[in-house]
């Protein structure tokens, strides 16, 4: 049976790491989740010879290139322990996007399930990313700022294209991300639910 793969995107601040981690927790049975951070991790920890690749770039402080990061999560999602798995900061790029599609295409183990988009304004992302860096007061607020604008950008340059690209293909699921944490995850555990 093919493995079922949800992408969560949103915002810095949409709170899709979050929400993905609760319904993973809240169906530990059946739907396991990672970060691509936490993918690339996860393969440096097995040992294997993709591990090793991975630690020599991130060693050196360089970005892991395209087909490394493409190669974990086919290979994550694999030798995952259930049948769904929700990757969430995937794609960052139309690049990212275009080449986890050509894997899928071929893959017949894996099916691209549903793209779920947490939409937030840019008000209320900033509240909540400075609000958090306030509280640290470790912060320079004029750093902050600029940090958060600066991924802020990074998100939504390539977000129309990522929009319309999975759209067409009817996998994209727009989910109201400014309602309280609870409300979304319950929208988001159904929706996930109505598709396995």
């Amino acid at each position: 049976m093919a493995k079922k793969l949800f992408l969560i995107i949103g915002a810095p601040g949409s709170g899709k790491t979050t929400d993905a981690s609760i319904i993973a927790e809240q169906n530990s049975d059946k739907i396991v989740h990672y970060s691509t951070g936490d993918m690339l991790r996860v393969e440096v920890a097995s040992g294997s010879e993709l591990g090793q690749t991975i630690e020599e770039f991130i060693n050196k402080g360089a970005l892991v290139p395209l087909n490394i990061i493409i190669d974990t999560i086919i290979s994550a999602i694999r030798n995952a322990p259930t049948d769904v798995v929700l990757i969430d900061g995937y794609p960052r790029s139309t690049e990212q996007m275009t080449a986890l599609d050509e894997i899928l295409e071929k893959e017949s183990e894996i099916e691209l399930t549903s793209v779920v988009e947490v939409r937030v304004s840019e008000e209320v992302a900033k509240e909540r990313i400075l609000g958090r860096a306030a509280e640290a007061e470790v912060v320079r607020s004029d750093d902050s700022v600029e940090v958060f604008y600066d991924r802020m950008k990074i998100y939504t340059d390539p977000l129309a294209e990522i929009q319309s690209f999975y759209t067409d293909k009817e996998l994209l699921k727009v989910i109201d991300g400014e309602r309280t944490l609870e409300v979304i995850v319950d929208e988001m555990n159904d929706f996930v639910l109505s598709k396995i």
